[in-house]
């Protein structure tokens, strides 16, 4: 088999990406010393809280070869989220009565369909050339997905540590191709944030600490998805009715205003998810979470979990009534877990009550 000419397969890949759903295909080398050197700062201070498998693998993140020998470039994929005729995310925020949950898990889960887009990616790269070596990762490995978008030329890392696009705001996903091709690479991404700070500002609970430093122990999505044990006291007063993620600093950035709504059917609101009342959803049993999260990455919280985040959310609303009776339901819950936040909720309604 004749060697493949790399510039015409280059561009080649980045149009059949968008014929399998993907907006945009760029090509990293697999270099990102600066990026390591960030990673294990931030480790060392401990911002990554009880999320023990961001150091498990060392800089396998940050070295692709080291993950995935052979590895001489990274081929970055974005995808945009953002659920069509979704309600609007401000709406629901000052609702206190509905349950927020961040855009991206409205829908199918993203690992399932990028991943089967990326294999469709691969698939024709070999009907094309032959087989070659390569191995697809959509947030299931230590990669450092976000620096090497950046450095495929897919945007920059924002304050708030989310790639941003001038193009399409931050309302996407990210998918890699690692692969032995010596595909010719893009122009890495500009910062184009400037002296913009909005979403450090807006952070409910402070948890941007600085331009591009996240402490992940004060971050909402932390907090309701990756910490599986008690929520900090003092952090829940600050959740408002956010039950699953946030999305407060993407909402405020300027740079979403060329963001364009998904044509995924697979992003489309669940269950009418998008802003359901938060006593219905501390009613569901677990058969009913289980069933209304298939498919979904809410599923990986796990019920008792959110019991949690849904009675933190209630202590966190107006003084109810209903919201009593409800929390009061759940006061003899088999999980200690669930009856301390519940305890914690009925103390701030009564509060609020007197």
């Amino acid at each position: 088999m004749t060697t493949p000419n790399y510039m015409q397969l280059a561009a080649a890949i980045k149009g059949w990406g968008r014929e399998f759903g993907f907006q945009q295909i760029g090509i990293a080398t697999t270099e990102l010393a600066q990026d390591e050197a960030h990673l294990l700062n931030w480790l060392s201070a401990g911002r990554h809280g009880e999320m023990d498998y961001m150091a498990r693998h060392g800089v396998k993140r940050s070295r692709p070869a080291e993950l995935q020998a052979g590895t001489l470039r990274v081929i970055s994929a974005r995808m945009d989220y953002d659920p069509p005729q979704a309600r609007d995310p401000w709406a629901v925020l000052e609702n206190p009565d509905l349950g927020y949950i961040s855009r991206y898990a409205l829908g199918r889960d993203y690992h399932k369909v990028l991943r089967a887009r990326l294999q469709k990616l691969a698939d024709r790269i070999a009907d094309e050339i032959g087989p070659f070596g390569y191995r697809a990762f959509v947030d299931s490995a230590p990669v450092l997905e976000k620096a090497l978008a950046r450095n495929a030329g897919l945007g920059w890392i924002g304050k708030h540590t989310n790639l941003i696009s001038t193009q399409a705001g931050s309302w996407f996903f990210l998918g890699e191709l690692y692969t032995d091709l010596p595909l010719p690479t893009d122009e890495p991404a500009r910062d184009h944030c400037g002296t913009c700070t909005r979403c450090i500002e807006i952070c409910p609970t402070q948890a941007i600490v600085g331009p591009q430093q996240l402490d992940a122990r004060r971050c909402i999505a932390y907090l309701t998805i990756e910490l599986r044990g008690s929520i900090p006291a003092e952090l829940r007063p600050l959740i408002g009715n956010r039950i699953y993620g946030c999305d407060d600093c993407q909402l405020v950035c300027p740079w979403n205003k060329f963001a364009r709504k998904s044509a995924e059917p697979d992003f489309v609101a669940r269950h009418g998810l998008d802003g359901a009342a938060l006593i219905d959803l501390f009613a569901w049993s677990e058969a009913e979470f289980l069933a209304r999260t298939e498919g979904s990455a809410m599923r990986r919280i796990g019920y008792e979990q959110w019991l949690r985040n849904v009675a933190v959310a209630l202590g966190n609303a107006p003084a109810n009534e209903g919201i009593v009776e409800s929390l009061r339901a759940r006061g003899d819950h088999p999980s200690a877990l669930v009856r301390e936040h519940v305890r914690w909720a009925l103390q701030q309604q009564q509060c609020k009550a007197a």
